[in-house]
């Protein structure tokens, strides 16, 4: 099991490799939910987006992302070839917010997360036409290097 979250305030250090698989992380903030201050204060390093890096693929999860990235986050982020993006608007961060994290992140692959009631034209409508919406009726697919599309592409599962 990977925490996302660290011990004694300090942040969560994930390097390691599993098998056939290396897993890194980049700490992010996350909003406090319990308390008087529930909602409105951070929680310094409390959210990681977890980085996998397998069969030549770099693979990024974001986590329960609640600010948008500044430049040092994106540079130790890297290059991802795939990206799982939280788009509720509402738990995570704002549907503006993810959008601009997406574009600049510019995967390759683009699968959206944590849906809930958001309406996918919505989503598709911020990020802009520089990806191509691929609409699937499995609820997996297998992805390699070579499969990866020419064109940054969100692809929407069943169930999504």
């Amino acid at each position: 099991m990977l925490h996302g979250w660290g011990e004694d305030g300090k942040p969560a250090i994930v390097s390691e490799r599993i098998g056939d698989t290396f897993v890194r992380n980049v700490t992010t903030d996350i909003r406090r939910y319990f308390g008087d201050d529930a909602g409105t204060d951070m929680i310094r390093d409390g959210n990681s987006i977890f980085i996998f890096e397998v069969a030549g693929l770099c693979i990024g999860h974001l986590g329960h992302l609640h600010h948008k990235l500044d430049d040092s986050h994106f540079a130790q982020i890297g290059r991802l070839d795939i990206v799982m993006v939280p788009i509720d608007g509402t738990y995570t961060m704002s549907l503006d917010g993810i959008s601009e994290i997406t574009r600049r992140l510019r995967a390759s692959v683009v699968l959206p997360m944590h849906r809930f009631a958001t309406p996918l034209d919505e989503f598709m409508r911020r990020i802009g036409q520089q990806f191509e919406i691929d609409r699937r009726s499995e609820r997996s697919f297998r992805m390699s290097r070579d499969a990866l599309p020419s064109k940054p592409t969100v692809i929407i599962l069943d169930g999504v």
